[in-house]
């Protein structure tokens, strides 16, 4: 298991890699370049200025979340040919630079929902927050208002650009059935997996995040079975799976554990985060710590220990603790802490498995 963080960038991040590098076994940083717009092609001299950075730290940037997907692509318009140019061009420059796993996500105009940013807890830290009678019955310009009404940060998923565009994005989803998106998806893959191969780069899509349907649009990767299919579209290593234990482990349903075995050798990248999950569909994200929440983290990361799993994880959405002003879900106490979490449980889980062997001999 190799750890790392997420960060946003030089003035960009209330963390700091300074700080980054402060935390127990975190190699490297989870990156990408936030004002280009999605569709196109990163510049050079962007990305050596993250590497320059991080190379003052001894921290890698292996792992590049995201490169985003064009709509385009989504919806399967004729113009989608150039934006897969544009990102086959990326990922060969991002393989110089010694990328080895994009994370990215095939959702539909957004890339993620929450309802309350900075939901309390009891124990008077926040979080955020879905609640799910009001995303079933409200407009999604409503929502766009709530998100916008954060203007410290900038919210990944959330780009002005496209959120201008929210009315005719809708009018032009209308057309898109599941299957669509599916084929839409296939030829996306089949485009970018070749060049992915050639340059060493893995492919990591992220779950759907809350894994169902949301204001009509179709969603795909929900399920292990989607998963498994998602796998199936083109049967290559370097089509794999960014395991979030957060998106997915909203649908009380979906068994992580389960999906850690069966797609062994198919995570590249992991996001290990909790949430705890109502009667009513509401959700809200918490401590990494298994018993805060309704998933199951600790057997989670047993079942990575019994996998043999070499992959990148990073801490995910933390809460905001000790009055820390920062971007919702990206301080750096709670996911500092999360980290520790994780690592104990590894520890213990890799204790478990050598004591097994020694027993078995």
């Amino acid at each position: 298991m190799r750890m790392v963080f997420r960060w946003y960038g030089e003035g960009n991040d209330t963390v700091s890699l300074e700080q980054i590098k402060q935390i127990p076994g975190v190699e490297g940083i989870v990156w990408a370049l936030h004002d280009v717009p999605a569709g196109e092609e990163w510049p050079m001299d962007k990305i050596m200025a993250y590497k320059e950075l991080a190379d003052r730290y001894s921290l890698h940037l292996e792992v590049v979340e995201s490169v985003n997907v064009h709509e385009d692509i989504k919806l399967g318009l004729p113009s989608r040919d150039r934006y897969i140019h544009n990102y086959q061009r990326t990922i060969e420059k991002l393989a110089t630079v010694g990328v080895k796993t994009i994370c990215y996500n095939f959702m539909p105009v957004f890339d993620w929902i929450r309802t309350d940013l900075y939901k309390a807890l009891p124990d008077g830290s926040t979080a955020m927050f879905y609640e799910k009678a009001k995303v079933d019955s409200m407009d999604p310009q409503e929502l766009v208002a709530a998100i916008a009404a954060n203007p410290d940060f900038s919210m990944p998923g959330w780009e002005p650009e496209r959120l201008r565009r929210l009315a005719p994005l809708f009018e032009a989803y209308k057309g898109v059935t599941t299957e669509q998106l599916w084929e839409n998806l296939r030829y996306f893959l089949e485009h970018i997996i070749p060049v992915a191969e050639s340059s060493d780069i893995k492919m990591a899509i992220h779950p759907d995040d809350p894994p169902w349907p949301v204001f009509g649009l179709p969603r795909l990767m929900t399920s292990q079975a989607n998963l498994r299919r998602l796998l199936s579209l083109v049967d290559s290593p370097y089509n794999g799976i960014t395991l979030c234990s957060g998106s997915l482990g909203a649908n009380p349903d979906n068994d992580i554990v389960s999906m850690v075995h069966e797609f062994a050798g198919r995570i590249p990248f992991a996001h290990i985060r909790n949430v705890k999950v109502y009667d009513n569909g509401d959700f809200i994200e918490t401590s990494h710590r298994t018993e805060d929440g309704t998933v199951d983290i600790a057997g989670i990361v047993r079942a990575y220990s019994e996998t043999g799993f070499t992959g990148y994880v990073r801490p995910d959405h933390g809460r905001h603790i000790w009055g820390e002003h920062c971007r919702p879900g990206y301080g750096l106490y709670d996911r500092a802490l999360g980290i520790m979490y994780l690592w104990g449980a590894w520890d213990a889980a890799q204790r478990e498995r050598r004591e097994r062997k020694e027993k078995s001999k």
